[in-house]
């Protein structure tokens, strides 16, 4: 019993697990495709597909446990950890009127999975 509270360890250990399992949530069928947009292949991210970090394009309100339970549902895999980065927009040399334009900004997540666990892409 604890001199100062009633949390033991049990407990503690119990909600960590259950904090765990709640990392990937349900989502709604046909949201999983609106979450995940589409795979980023750039020289960098493929290098990083043979250490099983895979990287992919997410809208801006995405959230990592949204994202976790989109790669659960299409890919049947289950991410180790997930890491979000928020991409500003660059200013370019384009065909305008001024010679410049500007990029959008883009949000791409990087999805870890456990030593073993592969996705392939069709």
């Amino acid at each position: 019993m604890a001199i100062f509270g009633n949390t033991t360890k049990d407990k503690k250990e119990k909600k960590t697990v259950r904090a765990r399992q709640a990392h990937a949530k349900k989502l709604a069928p046909g949201i999983a495709h609106e979450i995940i947009r589409a795979p980023w292949f750039s020289e960098k991210a493929l290098i990083a597909t043979e250490k099983g970090v895979y990287t992919f394009e997410v809208p801006a309100r995405a959230t990592k446990s949204g994202i976790a339970g989109a790669i659960k549902e299409i890919y049947n895999v289950k991410p180790h950890k997930i890491r979000i980065v928020n991409l500003p927009g660059k200013r370019k040399a384009m065909r305008t009127r001024s010679g410049t334009g500007t990029r959008a900004a883009r949000r791409k997540a990087y999805v870890y999975l456990a030593p073993g666990d592969t996705i392939q892409f069709a």
